[in-house]
């Protein structure tokens, strides 16, 4: 039976291999099937499937160049994002706790970036992707980053407490 003292160690072992695993499986899919999401990508920065609203269409990015550089920035972000966590995962299973909190805490807010500030934010709001009936991905940005989130508040409940000694 596991102990109070090692429950919040236990969890946060769990959730930050779940996160990491998720991010491997989202990086390794779209490398090896570049195509699916680039198409994803492109759409959005293209602006091609919202409203068409003229005070907004400036904001569309239609250069397929920069498209794909922001898609490879992505996967290049999921790329190390995955490794991050992997890392941090290993450490808890070491026991290495100080690390293995710090690693996972950057990893997370790595994730927490990307499906927050990148795909939330910037999709969504700035080129407009809850317009699009198609190309809407903020559903899945929203549970990526709330399960960031809680995994990030499970993490932080393994630090030592102040009143503890």
């Amino acid at each position: 039976m596991t102990t109070p003292s090692r429950s919040p160690h236990l969890a946060a072992t769990v959730l930050t291999a779940t996160v990491a695993l998720y991010m491997a499986l989202v990086a390794f899919g779209n490398i090896t099937d570049f195509g699916t999401n680039q198409d994803f990508v492109r759409h959005v920065l293209a602006m091609d499937t919202t409203f068409k609203d003229e005070d907004l269409m400036w904001r569309a990015v239609t250069a397929e160049w920069l498209q794909d550089t922001a898609y490879v920035a992505i996967i290049a972000w999921e790329t190390v994002a995955a490794l991050v966590l992997l890392y941090a995962t290993w450490l808890w299973v070491r026991r290495g706790q100080g690390q293995a909190r710090r690693y996972a805490t950057y990893g997370l807010l790595m994730v927490m970036l990307l499906f927050g500030a990148g795909f939330m934010a910037i999709g969504g709001e700035w080129f407009a992707m809850w317009q699009s009936e198609d190309w809407n991905g903020l559903d899945a940005a929203l549970r990526v980053f709330l399960l960031s989130g809680v995994t990030l508040l499970v993490v932080q409940l393994t630090a030592p407490r102040a009143d503890a000694g």
